[in-house]
């Protein structure tokens, strides 16, 4: 029969055994910091360089202080377009954007909705173009963009046969940057089916230690 000590010592050895699976040889930890199960990394395009997209792998890593704040903004509903069915979408979702805009998709637009003065603090998600909401809330100036860089035909009756699917997304919940810019594409007839809101936004993407660039 085996003693109780005995048995605690096995136990012991046993729950030391495991942690050192993740221990490096200098007693630094080892485990990977995964984006989905088996996924660590995501090699995207950004401006003709290679960007590799991960969640930051220092395990001491915090979120920048510029997210710290609790008290910005207004909370945004989940789907704050009714009764236009724009879809909101998650962090996964929005990689898979990234690795399809990475691959060639022209027909697809990423666009950070926010005025430079954000970006320029807290930089941006690989693959998209900084167009801030200002724009598009001025009809004159988003009829150009929508002509210029979103496939759509603007004359006497604007033509979205080939509109891009354009994913937006800005700060987070509590931004109403990217809110404001999809109502006015909405007001203008631009298809609700090819608009998709990244409500979590740049927050959320920090949070997470995700990588950002330079737009």
């Amino acid at each position: 029969m085996i003693s109780k000590v005995s048995y605690s010592k096995k136990l012991t050895v046993l729950f030391i055994a495991i942690l050192s699976l993740n221990v490096g040889a200098e007693g630094e930890q080892t485990k990977k910091v995964f984006i989905s199960p088996g996924v660590v990394s995501v090699d995207v395009s950004h401006n003709g360089k290679v960007v590799n997209l991960k969640r930051n792998q220092d395990r001491d890593n915090e979120i920048s202080d510029f997210y710290l704040p609790t008290t910005r903004g207004k909370i945004q509903p989940m789907h704050p377009f009714a009764p236009h069915l724009v879809e909101t979408i998650g962090e996964l979702a929005m990689i898979n954007y990234i690795k399809q805009k990475s691959d060639g998709d022209d027909a697809l637009v990423i666009i950070d909705t926010r005025t430079p003065n954000w970006v320029a603090r807290s930089g941006g998600i690989p693959t998209a173009i900084n167009v801030p909401y200002t724009k598009f809330k001025k009809k004159e100036k988003a009829l150009e963009i929508m002509e210029d860089q979103l496939g759509v035909q603007v004359d006497d009756v604007f033509d979205f046969t080939y509109a891009k699917t354009l994913v937006m997304y800005c700060n987070g919940i509590w931004c109403g940057q990217t809110p404001a810019a999809v109502k006015a594409l909405l007001s203008y007839g631009y298809p609700a089916a090819k608009i998709k809101y990244f409500r979590g936004g740049m927050q959320n993407w920090k949070a997470l230690g995700l990588t950002t660039v330079n737009l």
